[in-house]
């Protein structure tokens, strides 16, 4: 919109007069009409002097003094607050409610996402009633020249043939399994390790009499109970190869030799292990020389290392588990093992006597 400010400032200067000689000719004050070109309508004494300094001053400079007045009048009705009947925002009555509900839905979605997808409190009960059940359970085995593999709960019986009386039996008992399985003979409690196969003297006769083989046990949870192999001394088999007998070429490499390099450089670097998992497993990890983790893992889970120089990898059950070895921008998928294989591998640098370094993975008894 025009300015009529601008109008009555520009028709004075381009008859080059002053605000001061304006004044002396029209009579009118100097700052009223400085007012009047500036737009200034506080400075001016009420509406009615306002039409009559309009109109002298229009007709002193010869400018149409009703177009003024209308755009005088143009801005007064532009620059009028807005009613407050018209500012009011009537909300529909539904908005709030639609709104709670909304919030309410999205919560309880979230409550069962959380509740069942992510933290699994439902499988988790089911699995903590199995295991209460299974321990508030006393299972009784009874060895023979069969494998058995069995994972035992404390309070368990173990049935042991009595080779000095016919139809007699030798009572074990399951008295721990956390971090040791501990069983109770007639002749005192025998401790066992994890990935330890021990021959056991169960009467004190001075003759071993059966081979336990642990092959997976918790350093936290002992209602996770143990996982054994067991039989009867005597048997050809060895309860660590009871399911898989490893061929003369795998045997002699043991802590020999590496069962396999992975890469050779002219230095040692840092590198990473990538461990997934794909069933239940316990397993055990140290890297470098930091202090060893153990936990009970389930499938879908993931876990990330990043040696500096080695890693040790302890694992109850080979085929739970996928190992992949990153390096120099590359990875190297590892053959761990077999569905019950207990294994322990390192996977570190070594300086060969050729100086140079090789990232191998060593498979330990």
């Amino acid at each position: 919109m025009e300015s009529y400010g601008e109008i009555l400032k520009n028709a004075r200067e381009g008859k080059n007069l002053s605000l001061d000689q304006a004044s002396r000719d029209t009579a009118i004050a100097k700052h009223y009409l400085e007012a009047l070109e500036l737009e200034d309508d506080a400075a001016l004494p009420g509406e009615a002097y306002f039409v009559g300094f309009v109109k002298n001053y229009c007709s002193y400079l010869g400018c149409d003094a009703d177009y003024i007045l209308k755009l005088y009048n143009a801005k007064k009705i532009q620059e009028a607050p807005i009613p407050t009947e018209l500012l009011e925002h009537h909300t529909p009555k539904w908005i709030l409610p639609a709104i709670i509900a909304g919030a309410l839905a999205v919560i309880i979605a979230l409550v069962f996402y959380f509740y069942y997808g992510v933290f699994k409190i439902p499988q988790k009960r089911e699995e903590r009633a199995r295991i209460i059940a299974e321990n508030q359970t006393v299972h009784t085995y009874e060895f023979s020249s069969e494998v058995l593999t069995k994972r035992l709960y404390k309070g368990d019986l173990l049935l042991v043939p009595d080779a000095n009386t016919e139809d007699q039996n030798i009572t074990l008992t399951v008295k721990d399994t956390l971090g040791q399985l501990t069983v109770a003979t007639p002749i005192g409690n025998q401790v066992v390790d994890l990935s330890e196969e021990r021959e056991l003297d169960v009467d004190g006769d001075g003759a071993n009499d059966i081979i336990l083989y642990l092959s997976d046990i918790s350093n936290s949870n002992p209602e996770r109970g143990a996982e054994v192999r067991m039989i009867l001394k005597g048997e050809d088999q060895r309860l660590a190869q009871a399911e898989t007998k490893p061929d003369e070429s795998q045997i002699s490499r043991t802590n020999v030799t590496p069962s396999e390099i992975i890469l050779e450089d002219n230095r040692a670097y840092p590198f990473t292990v990538q461990i997934s998992f794909r069933g239940s497993c316990l397993f055990r990890y140290r890297v470098d020389r930091q202090e060893k983790i153990e936990e009970y893992y389930k499938n879908g889970d993931v876990i990330t290392v990043t040696p500096s120089n080695a890693a040790r990898l302890w694992m109850s059950n080979g085929n739970a588990l996928s190992v992949t070895v990153i390096s120099d921008g590359e990875s190297y998928p590892l053959e761990i093992g077999k569905a019950g294989q207990v294994k322990v591998e390192d996977v570190k640098w070594i300086r060969d006597t050729d100086g140079r370094y090789r990232l191998v993975v060593v498979d330990l008894d």
